[in-house]
């Protein structure tokens, strides 16, 4: 049997990607946010039901720039429950993560313990939602309104989802998403601002760009975090799928969850008021007759490779851990060690799914 990875990336038909890169060997013009560039802005802008966008070569240089371009200072309140870039965003704009528990059911950060983390120094809160599963952006935002902080939604793992009709694009002051080739929908690699403030463009722009503004212009210090054109035609190709690609993840996790659901000592997530991406199958192992790592390594002996996602916390990590305690976010740290995320995606056949299931149920 052929080995199963935890993700495999979403790819349009060969002869379609060559088709719409085709014209790049007339024009030349393969990037400084070129046709394709502006023509995957427009697409998205209305998908994810965003005013404004901006694209960026990668998710985390997109979230990095969103922190420049919010002016934000001090600290900022965000999860140990994450990926690595949420946390070395904040720590490489030489900004001071204040790590938030998170809630047991969601995974997302507990809105209900934000307030006591608050102090003079806080600038702004980055929530993450987490597997698509959505943070409480309704309690979120009263929480910034309160005290007067920019919230910026870490939205890797949501692409196109959308909480009672509204994409989740439109919350906060700005959103980042990635376009990984791991992610729902994938650019190669990629990443984007959305925002509802456009007097944000001008500055991202620059912060994408170097700081050029026209042929002899450099009106501020920048990087280089543009998106070339062969990342856009690919997205412009995946976009045209990505709600078909998502109903196929839709089937493989109800297929999931009708073998697993139930079983004691499994855990899975939901949340029902959502219209799901169907991004990630995360199972909680908590008192089941295998643990974690037992399931882990026994999938792995038969070419399954599920994966630990997240652990360790950052606030284990070793670049942390001299100042951070993990034992602050008691809840995170719980999950994080029982947590797997199963192998997940379009291509995979229900019969696979079985055979996943029937590994873990010890069948």
């Amino acid at each position: 049997m052929s080995t199963i990875q935890v993700t495999q990336s979403s790819m349009p038909d060969f002869q379609e990607y060559i088709r719409e890169i085709e014209d790049l060997w007339e024009s030349h013009w393969l990037t400084n946010m070129g046709i394709k560039h502006k023509k995957l802005e427009s697409l998205l802008i209305k998908y994810l039901q965003t005013p404004n966008i901006t694209l960026f070569t990668n998710g985390h240089l997109a979230l990095e720039s969103a922190i420049v371009a919010l002016g934000l200072t001090g600290e900022i309140i965000t999860t140990p429950f994450t990926f690595a870039s949420t946390t070395h965003a904040i720590v490489r704009n030489a900004l001071t993560p204040v790590f938030c528990d998170i809630n047991p059911h969601t995974y997302t950060i507990d809105e209900e313990k934000i307030e006591s983390l608050i102090t003079e120094r806080t600038s702004a809160i980055l929530p993450v939602h987490v597997y698509g599963n959505i943070c409480n952006v309704d309690a979120i935002d009263a929480i910034a309104q309160e005290y007067k902080l920019k919230v910026i939604y870490d939205a890797a793992h949501a692409f196109g989802v959308t909480v009672n009709g509204q994409g989740i694009a439109t919350f906060g002051d700005a959103s980042i998403f990635s376009f990984h080739a791991t992610k729902v929908f994938n650019t190669i690699e990629g990443g984007a601002v959305t925002y509802l403030n456009s007097d944000l463009a001008r500055t991202l722009n620059n912060l994408k760009n170097f700081g050029i503004t026209g042929p002899e212009s450099v009106e501020s210090v920048g990087g280089n975090a543009k998106m070339n054109e062969f990342q856009a035609a690919m997205g412009i190709c995946n976009l045209r799928h990505v709600d078909f690609e998502i109903e196929k993840r839709k089937a493989i996790a109800q297929r999931y969850v009708m073998r697993l659901d139930g079983i004691n000592g499994l855990k899975l997530s939901r949340q029902p008021e959502i219209k799901s991406n169907y991004a990630y199958l995360p199972v909680v192992f908590d008192g089941y007759k295998m643990n974690r790592d037992q399931v882990y390594e026994a999938l792995k002996k038969e070419d399954i490779f599920a994966r630990k996602y997240f652990y360790p916390l950052i606030n284990d990590f070793l670049c942390y851990r001299d100042k951070f305690d993990s034992q602050d976010t008691p809840v995170a740290k719980y999950i994080s060690e029982r947590i797997l995320t199963l192998p997940l995606y379009a291509n995979l056949s229900l019969d696979d799914v079985d055979r996943i299931c029937d590994i873990i149920l010890g069948k």
